[in-house]
This record gives C-alpha cells, structure tokens and sequence, in this order.
C-alpha cells in the first residue's frame, strides 16, 4: 500500500494504492493520522488505484470518518474500482459514507 497526500484550501486529498488489509491497516491509520490536520475541513481518499479493501481497512476508513465528524470534518471517498465499490455495498458502508465517481466530484460536493 502506498499513499500520496495533497492539500489544497484546508481540503486534505489521500492516494491509496495497492491493497489495504490487516497486514498494513495500521500503517495506514499512523500515516492518516499523521497526515490529517486540525485545520482540514475535509479529507478525500482517491481510491482509484486501490485494488483491495478487507475488513481491517474499512475499520480504519471508519475511525477516520468519526474522527473528523467529531471535529465537524468530512471524510468523502471517490473513484472506487468495481470490487472496492462492492465491498463497500455489501458491507452497507456506502449508506454510512459519501462515495463520488471523481475528485473533482467530491470537492464540489463541499461548497454546496
């Protein structure tokens, strides 16, 4: 698993890559909590080059999300591949959390 990070406007956007699993779910939780700022408004993860997401990842994906609501923060996902988007259907996290087809979508989805 391998993250990109850029931040634009108090707007932090995430690039995971890879798989995320309990093999690495905590090196993914450090580096998100490492990386989020109390100034970021919102928090993006690109999911577009995410091949898999188990159960451990989702659970960090989760604990991100109530992290930020706590603070009055968003966490928005987008460019889920088609396994990535099933996992998140069966599981009924797509009910729990913004899913866009793009980056640009779930920026936009913040000004309104």
């Amino acid at each position: 698993m391998d993250l990109t990070t850029e931040r634009h406007d108090n707007v932090l956007s995430i690039g995971v890559r890879g798989r995320l699993d309990w093999s690495n779910s905590d090196t993914f939780k450090d580096a998100i909590k490492d990386t989020i700022e109390e100034t970021d408004r919102a928090v993006i993860m690109d999911f577009a080059e995410l091949d898999f997401i188990g159960s451990a990842g989702l659970r960090v994906v989760l604990l991100a999300a109530k992290s930020l609501f706590e603070r009055d923060a968003k966490l928005l996902l987008c460019s889920l591949s088609d396994p990535v988007r099933e996992v998140f259907r069966v599981t009924g996290f797509e009910r729990l959390l913004p899913i866009h087809e793009t980056p640009a979508e779930a920026r936009a989805s913040l000004d309104r």
